[in-house]
């Protein structure tokens, strides 16, 4: 296997032929299918939700603070609602979705047994794995751009569009708000770099996809949960999930960018430590299926 990588350098276009394959794979897959689905339907549940609530005269979230910071807006503008959708499937659904994807990139293969002959084709295991992990991150920016325009599209329907209030008060355009939308899910996306190369290190450890998935949300479950107990506030601000909300930061003006970047930083180091474990972890391991 190893005289085998070694002796048939890839070229560059079959690396690009390599992620194109990954890439439509991944997508044609059913769960992949479903995930997505399923993250399209809550801006929609929520969107009804908000207008059944809001339908005889009252506040959304109820009056009294609850809920996410942008929900009692929605009803002013249905831009808002792209904010709300954001907010509700960062903590769980989205990097949820994620973690499947990426704990089935390589136990998956080695499952099916097909990762043996993909190591047979002229990649080499150092390519295979950053495809592996640029179709999770390409995952990662596919499910909250679904998330994003499911919540466009159902506030536009439900609600009225027009200038936004930011969260300090002032009067932005809807076209500024829109752009501001479209970064909140691009940090968004990026926030799941670390839950992604996470996932990937975990699916070199053991060749069963199932076991994979369930460890990563296991995981991400176990993070979620020590980030809300006020006793372990020391480690707080190391967990992957501690910053993903601060992307409502790009609401303010001017924008706060000390969590932003404390959360793409955060990231980072999450993606290269783990990026790197699953590197030397795939490279030492022998492909038996």
């Amino acid at each position: 296997m190893s005289h085998a990588e070694l002796v048939r350098p890839a070229s560059p276009l079959w690396t690009l032929g390599l992620l194109r394959s990954e890439l439509r794979t991944t997508l044609i897959r059913w769960r992949t299918l479903a995930l997505l689905g399923v993250l399209a339907a809550v801006p929609v549940l929520v969107g009804i939700a908000v207008k059944i609530e809001t339908g005889d005269g009252g506040s959304a979230g109820g009056g009294g603070g609850e809920g996410p910071a942008f929900i009692s807006q929605i009803t002013n503008n249905g831009l808002f609602l792209v904010f709300t959708a954001l907010a509700a499937t960062l903590p769980f659904f989205l990097p949820m979705a994620v973690g499947v994807v990426a704990g089935d990139a390589v136990a998956g293969e080695a499952n099916a047994g097909t990762l043996r002959y993909l190591l047979v084709a002229p990649a080499g295991r150092t390519r295979l794995l950053l495809t592996k992990y640029a179709t999770t991150m390409a995952f990662c920016l596919l499910a909250t751009l679904v998330v994003a325009v499911s919540a466009l599209t159902v506030g536009a329907l439900l609600f009225p569009l027009g200038e936004l209030t930011t969260i300090s008060g002032t009067r932005i355009s809807f076209t500024e708000g829109l752009g501001r939308a479209l970064l909140i899910a691009l940090v968004v996306a990026a926030s799941l770099t670390g839950v992604a190369a996470l996932g990937l290190f975990v699916s070199t450890l053991t060749n069963s996809g199932i076991a994979a998935m369930a460890t990563t949300v296991g995981l991400l479950i176990t993070v979620q949960i020590l980030d809300q107990i006020p006793q372990l506030h020391a480690i707080h601000p190391y967990l992957f999930s501690h910053y993903w909300l601060s992307f409502a930061d790009l609401m303010r003006d001017p924008v706060h960018w000390d969590d932003l970047v404390r959360n793409l930083g955060l990231q980072a180091l999450y993606a290269g430590v783990f990026g790197s474990a699953a590197w030397a972890r795939f490279m030492a391991k022998d492909i038996t299926a």
